[in-house]
């Protein structure tokens, strides 16, 4: 993405190394403070009539707020435990893919739009966990064949995971239609920075393939053949149902000048 690399070359500032590993310890944060104020959600969460009231501090808070991490349960616990694992896991794989400017950005932008979505569409919950599954999608899209251990025993790739996941997300769009322009611009980081060039590399490398092919039938002579009448010099090329056979003499003749008739 050259237009990036100009971005970072004038606002490189920007940069947030382990930007994603500060997302999931606030997560951890609100969980735990959940414990002690059961109501915290209802104070960290979007309200976009409360926000315009003075609350500014839900703009960045809605994505720490509890439904992004589940209940205060041993469940929830253990989900949680997995959940800090794998945010670290993944911050730590795109950096070393993308950078770390390149990773702000692709973060920055999920934060964005999630935050116009939610002023655009009130009513939509969930924006930290549809945060954090875009950067999953993204860990899964870049490395897919990184494999988790499930119950601690079953080991199974992340882009298997990851389309159980998707295949959930697609049942909720179509189970409720409504919601899907908030589903688009919540996974518009993912659409630009993961999906997009994904895409182009793939017919890339598609049309390479293509070339190359060209190239190799045009190192080969058009006039190639693989038989040879030693007496007439037809080819198969001459004719499309001549048949071939090796003279005793151990060169090829077409049958109608084969020596004697033999070697058939």
């Amino acid at each position: 993405m050259r237009w990036l690399d100009r971005i970072e070359r004038r606002l490189g500032w920007l940069s947030f190394p382990g930007l994603f590993r500060f997302f999931v310890l606030l997560g951890v944060l609100a969980f735990a403070l959940s414990w002690v104020r059961a109501d915290l959600a209802s104070l960290l969460d979007f309200d976009r009539a409360k926000i315009l009231g003075g609350e500014v501090w839900r703009v960045a808070t809605f994505l720490f707020a509890q439904n992004a991490f589940g209940s205060f349960t041993l469940l929830g616990v253990i989900f949680l435990y997995f959940a800090v694992i794998i945010g670290f896991l993944i911050n730590d794989s795109l950096e070393e893919a993308w950078g770390p400017f390149r990773t702000s950005m692709f973060f920055y932008t999920g934060y964005l739009s999630l935050l116009v979505g939610s002023f655009l569409l009130p009513g939509t919950a969930w924006s930290g966990g549809l945060f954090y599954s875009s950067a999953f999608f993204a860990f899964a899209t870049l490395f897919p064949r990184h494999e988790f251990l499930l119950f601690f025993i079953l080991p199974v790739q992340v882009r298997f995971l990851a389309m159980i996941s998707a295949g959930l997300l697609a049942y909720n769009a179509m189970s409720q239609p409504a919601v899907i322009p908030f589903l688009l611009l919540a996974f518009l980081n993912y659409i630009l920075f993961v999906a997009v060039p994904f895409f182009r590399g793939r017919k890339s490398l598609a049309g390479a393939v293509v070339r190359r092919r060209k190239f190799e039938r045009s190192k080969l002579p058009e006039t190639e053949t693989f038989h040879r009448c030693e007496t007439c010099g037809r080819t198969e090329n001459d004719a499309t149902r001549l048949d071939f056979r090796v003279g005793g003499d151990g060169k090829e003749y077409c049958t109608e000048h084969l020596p004697g008739k033999a070697g058939d």
